[in-house]
């Protein structure tokens, strides 16, 4: 299992989401081929419901614990409630560009 196939499955366990959408953006940034470094998640899940976006990242970032301490240098996530899903027409925004290792 590959390392975006172990973050879809540890969230599906996690969160029970209706939606739920795992990029892998690690072409986008300026690393070695194979790091798959950089992710964004979008996830939409009813146990957001009542949640703060930080209550909410702090859910996944549980989830995520070991990849994030062993290679994930980058972690975009999209939270929302179906009703916030629902209010923004199944979007979420595009992750920034990448801005280099040495930009400040």
């Amino acid at each position: 299992m590959n390392r975006q196939q172990t973050i879809e499955s540890k969230l599906r366990q996690a969160l029970s989401p209706m939606y739920l959408e795992v990029v892998n953006e690690t072409h986008m940034h300026n690393v070695p081929e194979d790091n798959e470094s950089h992710y964004k998640v979008i996830a939409v899940s009813e146990k957001f419901n009542g949640k703060s976006l930080l209550q909410r990242h702090r859910l996944i970032n549980t989830a995520l614990a070991d990849e994030l301490a062993n290679g994930i240098h980058a972690l975009a996530l999209h939270t929302m409630t179906p009703d916030e899903w629902e209010e923004k027409s199944g979007q979420a925004p595009q992750s920034p560009p990448c801005l280099g290792g040495g930009a400040k």
